[in-house]
């Protein structure tokens, strides 16, 4: 007989503890479904396994910024499961090597379980409210249910096992891997693993070449035929193993009171989920939007290091991407943290204010002056690069010269999103002051009266004076500076060479086919990067339909973040068909360039993981929903004729406004903007016909600008302010739905 999850809670309360709070083995209770339209949302977003996964691209996958674990079948391995362990400080410290090598990111290991008979079904739901894998595995000799969750405020894995009979014997064990870098790319030859694990009863202790090291630890306790598994990972460096800490972790979780540790994790999740919403007619996007807000959460905290290509997660192969890349990767993966509401997942902003010291160490010795910072790819967490360094231009051209000031625009996104000065004064104007003056310091007069930038390379296509990619930073930042100066009411030394850049820079080279490469460098063939179009998205300087359409008309080796951000771009020219069209083509799985999304929403280059492209997608959605550039708030700018309904709740833009709104029967029905930090506010509504403007307590409210035809209108909203617009005569009703379905779609996982 094949026992399914719904055999095990047939007959019970939904999601009832496991075992009493008093048993040493216990368990929470769930919070019941259904209270309320995010419940409902969650529950519908849930992946699902009727078949065993094999790797990292169709795993359950667990995490909380730092620790991480995906479940799977190994083939071979008939009755055994791989919980794959990582943790995202857990790194190598040898500086004398370059960050993916010498700071690579380190292979740890993974628990068995290993059962009594051969694996025939699995049951599984990895509940994204609760961020719990729950379900059965069903054996030869009988069955196993299994709950598992990484706590979401400490560094612990649980595991709770209910085996039937003739599983009773079912054992954990732990395998560890060489604690080697997987890079094989400019690999040393004089490169060593570090020295072989102290193996002991319930932990694995590992130590570096450098000093310190890593202990993964783990203890099981009983009740009945009831257990419980906790695990964790410490990192020590460079005096510890973190053997004390992963052993007194493990034992403070089992030894008190599990079942409370479980409620908060849960509270957390539920708090968190609830800063925002959305909901639109196709399930397919709605899920996967959902899910990334998962992964985000998993992946990544202000607290946590900034991902890396696996996030916090690690192959158990590896690859040779075991750091951070800063040409594009961070970059596309946070900018849907802010229309989301979560700013609390900002490690960018977090890692430039904490380690921004190090990035006068990208720069090679010979040109650091004190007044420089750049940025290498890959970096550490720490912003380290090691003996790799940023390129010169006109002498040593590399592509990392753009990092920092794209780097940079992502914690202005993030400033503008909360208007907080604090991080406008402490850490975009003073480290985007230097980024320029990097830059700077190479603009040289021409013949034509022009400033121009020595030979650069432009990301994945080639190198080029006058790189448009790099020119398009140049000129986001100088207007940056200058607007923030104003802002903090700096008068600051600096400011007359910013605009005289702004003036004298060169413009962008053109030929017929728009926008070049650079110099002399036309964009010949098919361009995964876009880094030409940078000033078209993310910087949105201008909109140029003939740069766009020859891009977009060579997609023979665009990737998932290709794709992307051609959805993002289409919705800036208004085009909500195209812009769908583009999305869906990467999340429906199609296969581009041996690239493609996955069963569990992760995505593969090749055989490579690669967080990034499925995040950027979640933000081209957004970008479909709410947008805010150029200090104007756009509501539904962009949305497809075949989504008739769409709802919204707490999407947060520029300016600091949160948004909600409503659409039905293909039209706008009503907003409502909260103020949190009094800045202006106009607002394209978007709503047809005559309008009534009124506060929370349906007074009447005074505004400016047109209100019919979808119209932009000024509204003078003070902080805490709200205001609702909606069709004249109208009384909106405004509470969140989840919109009714259009077609059908499968669950996401494995089905």
């Amino acid at each position: 007989m094949t026992l399914t999850r719904r055999t095990f809670v047939a007959g019970g309360a939904a999601g009832a503890a496991l075992v009493t709070a008093s048993s040493p083995a216990a368990w929470a209770r769930a919070v019941p479904a259904g209270k309320d339209v995010h419940d409902d949302l969650l529950a519908d977003a849930a992946m699902v396994w009727k078949r065993l996964p094999s790797g990292w691209q169709n795993a359950p996958f667990l995490g909380n910024g730092r620790l991480a674990a995906h479940v799977y079948n190994k083939g071979g391995e008939g009755n055994v499961l791989r919980i794959m362990l990582n943790h995202s400080l857990v790194q190598d410290q040898r500086g004398q090597w370059e960050a993916a090598i010498g700071y690579s990111r380190l292979p740890i290991g993974y628990l068995t379980l290993t059962f009594a008979g051969t694996v025939t079904a699995v049951d599984w739901r990895l509940d994204l409210a609760t961020a719990e894998l729950t379900g059965t595995v069903t054996t030869t000799a009988g069955a196993v249910r299994l709950s598992a969750l990484i706590l979401n405020d400490r560094d612990v894995l649980l595991v709770s096992l209910e085996p039937t009979a003739g599983e009773e014997a079912v054992a954990w064990g732990f395998t560890p891997l060489p604690s080697a870098t997987t890079r094989t790319i400019r690999r040393p030859p004089d490169y060593t693993a570090n020295p072989d694990p102290a193996i002991a009863p319930g932990y694995v202790e590992q130590t570096l070449h450098a000093g310190g090291g890593y202990t993964t630890a783990w203890r099981e306790v009983r009740s009945g035929t009831r257990r419980m598994l906790a695990a964790t990972i410490a990192y020590g460096y460079p005096d510890s193993t973190g053997l004390a800490a992963a052993v007194g972790t493990v034992n403070r979780a089992l030894d008190g009171r599990p079942d409370r540790l479980v409620a908060a994790h849960r509270r957390w999740w539920q708090r968190f989920y609830r800063r925002s919403l959305v909901s639109v007619p196709d399930r397919r996007l709605q899920r996967f939007y959902w899910i990334q807000l998962y992964k985000m959460a998993s992946a990544t905290r202000a607290d946590a290091p900034v991902v890396t290509e696996w996030g916090p997660w690690f192959p158990e192969v590896g690859n040779s991407w075991t750091n951070i890349w800063w040409n594009l990767n961070v970059q596309v993966a946070y900018p849907m943290i802010n229309g989301s509401n979560h700013q609390e997942l900002d490690a960018v902003t977090a890692t430039f204010r904490k380690y921004h010291h190090n990035l006068e160490t990208n720069i090679r010795p010979e040109y650091r002056d004190g007044k420089t910072y750049a940025l290498c790819h890959p970096g550490d967490r720490m912003l380290r690069p090691g003996p790799r360094y940023v390129g010169v231009p006109g002498v040593s051209p590399n592509d990392h010269t753009g990092n920092l000031t794209w780097g940079m625009h992502n914690v202005w996104l993030a400033y503008r999103h909360s208007m907080d000065d604090g991080v406008l004064r402490e850490v975009l104007y003073p480290i985007l002051t230097k980024a320029i003056n990097y830059y700077a310091r190479f603009l040289t007069a021409g013949a034509d009266g022009k400033l121009h930038l020595p030979e650069t390379r432009s990301p994945e296509y080639a190198n080029a004076s006058d790189a448009t990619y790099d020119l398009s930073l140049i000129r986001w930042g100088c207007r940056t500076l200058l607007e923030s100066a104003a802002r903090l009411r700096i008068d600051d030394p600096l400011a007359p060479r910013w605009k005289e850049i702004l003036e004298q820079l060169v413009p962008y080279h053109r030929n017929e086919q728009g926008v070049m490469i650079g110099a002399g460098v036309p964009l010949a063939e098919s361009h995964r990067h876009y880094s030409h179009l940078l000033w078209l998205y993310p910087l949105q300087e201008s909109l140029d339909r003939v740069s766009f359409e020859h891009w977009a008309s060579m997609r023979e080796k665009w990737h998932g973040y290709s794709f992307a951000a051609a959805a993002s771009m289409e919705t800036l020219f208004g085009n909500p068909e195209q812009a769908l069209a583009h999305l869906k083509f990467f999340v429906d799985g199609n296969v581009a360039d041996n690239c493609a999304m996955t069963p569990n929403t992760m995505y593969r280059e090749g055989s490579n993981k690669a967080i990034e492209s499925p995040l950027a997608a979640a933000q081209s959605l957004l970008d479909m929903l709410v947008q805010s550039h150029g200090g104007v708030v756009k509501v539904f700018p962009s949305v497809s004729a075949t989504w008739p309904e769409a709802s919204v709740e707490r999407l947060r833009t520029q300016g600091a406004f949160l948004v909600d709104a409503s659409r039905r029967e293909g039209r706008t029905e009503w907003v409502r903007v909260r103020s949190e930090k009094g800045e202006p506010l106009a607002l394209q509504h978007g709503i047809e016909g005559e309008i009534d403007v009124r506060d929370e307590r349906g007074r009447p409210v005074p505004y400016a600008g047109t209100d019919t035809d979808t119209g932009t209108i000024t509204l003078p909203l003070r902080r805490g302010e709200s205001v609702i617009v909606a069709r004249r005569g109208t009384r909106p009703d405004p509470r969140p739905r989840m919109v009714p379905e259009v077609g059908s779609a499968a669950p996401w996982g494995l089905p």
